[in-house]
């Protein structure tokens, strides 16, 4: 018997993307399968990792155990769609000066959950971020220079206007001077 497929329609990192799924496709699937956005990484399926976590319409979200049909008509935000090679997004600059990763597996997710973080709270403490990444597990670094790294981009925010509120996440870059 073959299974029912139901056409899924996000707006992902700005652009409008569909693809014909089964009911039971979970979103990390669809973006990395079906949309080519291979950066959102699966590292356990139980959503203990983060390594999963996307932004859905403004809301953090671990995309291994939510339901692609779930995010149907939403607007997703992963890590490719925070800044390019030539015009990285604040978050990602500070990671790279900050040397905010190691092994870079679960970057993408702590960039996406660390926005998160700074949409609700633009200024934190160093034991706010850590408490902001619970979920989110790095397993090669102490996760000091992630949190330097997300102190710096909270600044760099600050400095340069940015409204994580109001302003769409995709491709803002740094906005360097």
């Amino acid at each position: 018997m073959a299974v029912e497929k139901r056409n899924v329609s996000v707006t992902a990192n700005g652009q409008a993307c569909s693809a014909e799924v089964e009911p039971r496709k979970l979103l990390v699937h669809y973006l990395r399968d079906d949309l080519g956005l291979t950066g959102t990484h699966v590292g356990c399926d139980t959503s203990q990792c983060g390594a999963c976590t996307v932004m859905v319409d403004g809301d953090i979200v671990k995309s291994c155990t939510t339901l692609a049909v779930q995010a149907d008509g939403s607007e997703i935000t992963t890590v490719e769609g925070l800044g390019t090679a030539n015009d990285l997004h604040p978050m990602q600059q500070s990671f790279w000066e900050e040397h905010g990763l190691q092994c870079g597996y679960c970057t993408p997710g702590v960039m996406i959950a660390a926005l998160g973080l700074l949409k609700e709270n633009p200024n934190p403490t160093e034991e706010e971020i850590r408490e902001g990444l619970e979920g989110v597990i790095c397993r090669c670094t102490g996760y000091q220079f992630i949190i330097s790294a997300i102190q710096k981009a909270a600044t760099i925010i600050q400095e340069s206007g940015i409204d994580l509120n109001s302003q769409q996440l995709v491709g803002e870059g740094t906005h360097n001077e």
